[in-house]
């Protein structure tokens, strides 16, 4: 089944989408496409069916999404957690993952077409090594391409992601890239795995749970979030409908709310800086207390400063990334 589905929207489907259109709509949807197990049990299937259904419906909702304009797409694949389940489902679901991502990388030519990047968000060290090639593959062949993005949340959980978030900030550290005055709320989140993308504005989790499941913590503080009782594999254009009905309803809170954080986020920084510029004029200053100007001009230096060794961490951590990325595809192309 290909990832990328052609085919336009029925009528009915066309008017709905213009009158949703004509509020605000998402940018960046969230899914944690659950339900697939139960679905299975309940239509006497095969776990591994239920999981193909479940790829067949992210398909197909991907291509709801691009006739609504929703530019992004994330989705929880397959959690850290996962690997707890019985060997069987785990090797049935990494298999489904090389057929898909082999799919993938046939289907090349289409993505180009459509601008489609694909980004995989986790530790892939944690998953086999075709695996990984095969998804490095599709990572590097469509890095380029910038019309839409889908980015798949594989050998992922948010707390894991968090944690990697602080390691690389101590890495920045260590390399003297940073320094550690440098860390900061903002810097955090340019370091998780997503940092190529605005944080979601809607997170719709399907089967009738409402928890989050360690998907998304950071990024999702200031989001919408749908819990629907329908199974994944039978979710419907409809459905997501819904849910951005929900979204376009509370859009003014979650617009402030972000707005805030926003601002919140300037003062603590601005705060931080002076704090620093302070610690500064008192160690170099004879002992004499600097006028406003002085404190004025060392400030701006300091601030210029810290963004110039933020930004060289950050392309050193991206040249770090990418290159990890890099050498799975040589490898695969060497074997």
């Amino acid at each position: 089944m290909s990832w990328i589905r052609e085919g336009e929207l029925n009528l009915l489907e066309k008017i709905s989408a213009n009158v949703l259109k004509a509020g605000p709509m998402p940018k960046h949807v969230a899914f944690i496409m659950d339900g697939n197990r139960r679905f299975a049990r309940r239509n006497n299937m095969e776990r591994q069916e239920g999981h193909m259904q479940g790829f067949n419906k992210l398909a197909e909702t991907l291509r709801w999404c691009k006739h609504l304009n929703i530019q992004e797409v994330t989705v929880y694949a397959f959690s850290i957690e996962n690997f707890k389940r019985t060997k069987d489902e785990v090797d049935g679901l990494m298999e489904l993952a090389k057929q898909k991502f082999e799919r993938l990388l046939e289907e090349r030519d289409n993505l180009k077409k459509h601008g489609v990047c694909i980004r995989v968000l986790g530790d892939l060290n944690m998953l086999p090594l075709d695996l990984q090639k095969m998804i490095a593959k599709a990572v590097v062949t469509t890095r380029a391409h910038n019309k839409c993005f889908l980015n798949v949340c594989f050998a992922y959980t948010s707390r894991y992601e968090i944690t990697n978030a602080v390691r690389e900030m101590a890495w920045g550290v260590e390399q003297s890239l940073i320094k550690a005055s440098d860390v900061s709320e903002a810097l955090l989140s340019e370091c998780l795995y997503s940092n190529n993308s605005p944080n979601p504005d809607l997170l719709i989790r399907t089967s009738g749970e409402v928890r989050l499941s360690d998907f998304l913590l950071w990024q999702t503080s200031h989001s919408c979030l749908v819990f629907q009782s329908v199974l994944w594999p039978e979710y419907s254009f409809w459905n997501l409908c819904e849910a951005i009905l929900q979204y376009q309803l509370n859009y003014k809170s979650i617009q402030k709310a972000r707005d805030l954080h926003r601002e919140h986020q300037a003062l603590l920084q601005l705060e931080a800086d002076r704090a620093c510029v302070a610690e500064h004029l008192q160690h170099h200053g004879n002992g004499k207390p600097a006028d406003a100007q002085r404190r004025q001009e060392a400030l701006l230096h300091y601030t210029a400063c810290r963004e110039e060794r933020v930004q060289d961490f950050l392309r050193a951590l991206k040249h770090k990334r990418d290159s990890f990325f890099n050498d799975l595809c040589s490898e695969a192309v060497l074997a």
